[in-house]
């Protein structure tokens, strides 16, 4: 049975969800195969998927509505509203030119990209009223540590944030030290972006291609990736987001939710990529 997370309302979500950054750049083949990946996934299960407006100025947008234009009602649709769009009417301007690229009438979950220089307060106030229209269903945030969630829960009521959307994979694990623990106190659900690193110089890791020999997954020989997935799906109340441009790939991620890391596995992982012993700037990418 595939893992789920549960936001603070009682929805639950599947684990495992799709992001989209870098997607509908590119015509042609490459675009056939991004809408393919997305309308897989979907009909797998993997009804969560990821965007934002900042995303290929707006193309990522634009590809998922085409992908799941059929199929809106079974789809848990993400996006995100940039910080100089974050003031009480640059939220609403571009919450609508979100939707409108979407094709849809209303967003799941509406999160702030990052921190910039409109108040908390007035961003949240936005996004009260977004909800209130039935544009949104949820909101939350992105790129928040903890002293940014501690400042966020002074302008809002409990279980108001959903969802802290934050880098974390084997090589930027410094939100174990505290963040993770956070969020998880105020029944915020950590959506892991870029669990399988960038660039594939992760990937490249001799243990973590040791620890991938020991596994076999309904797609073959486990794979580095499908590692580096597992060990981030392993953790209580967080959602990964990994990207896949091809069905080949997704089905690579699918089959990683039914890897179960040993203990030696993970005191491996552990020796090549150590944990934190103190506190960390929350990492960005």
């Amino acid at each position: 049975m595939a893992k789920t997370v549960t936001l603070a309302d009682g929805t639950k979500l599947p684990a495992l969800g799709m992001g989209t950054w870098n997607m509908g750049d590119t015509l042609g083949a490459r675009m056939t195969q991004e809408l393919e990946s997305l309308r897989y996934g979907v009909d797998a299960g993997i009804t969560l998927i990821d965007t934002a407006e900042m995303y290929g100025d707006g193309r990522s947008e634009a590809l998922v509505g085409e992908a799941i234009y059929r199929e809106r009602e079974k789809v848990f649709l993400v996006s995100k509203v940039l910080p100089n769009h974050a003031s009480g009417a640059g939220v609403a301007e571009a919450c609508r030119n979100s939707l409108r690229r979407l094709g849809t009438e209303y967003m799941d979950l509406y999160l702030l990209h990052w921190r910039g220089s409109v108040p908390l307060v007035e961003t949240v106030e936005a996004f009260r009223k977004l909800k209130q229209q039935g544009l949104i269903k949820h909101w939350g945030v992105s790129n928040f540590d903890v002293e940014d969630i501690e400042e966020l829960e002074r302008c809002i009521n409990p279980g108001e944030c959903a969802v802290n959307q934050i880098l974390y994979s084997l090589e930027h694990r410094g939100v174990e030290y505290d963040l993770l623990d956070a969020n998880r106190f105020r029944n915020i659900v950590t959506m892991a972006y870029s669990p399988i690193g960038q660039g594939g110089a992760l990937l490249q890791n001799p243990s973590l291609k040791a620890v991938a020999q020991r596994h076999i997954t309904a797609t073959g020989p486990a794979t580095p990736a499908q590692i580096a997935l597992a060990w981030v799906l392993r953790q209580r109340n967080v959602l990964a987001i990994p990207k896949a441009g091809s069905v080949q790939h997704l089905k690579e991620n699918i089959a990683a939710q039914d890897i179960t890391l040993t203990e030696q596995d993970l005191s491996d992982l552990d020796h090549a990529f150590a944990p934190p012993h103190k506190k960390i700037a929350l990492e960005m990418i």
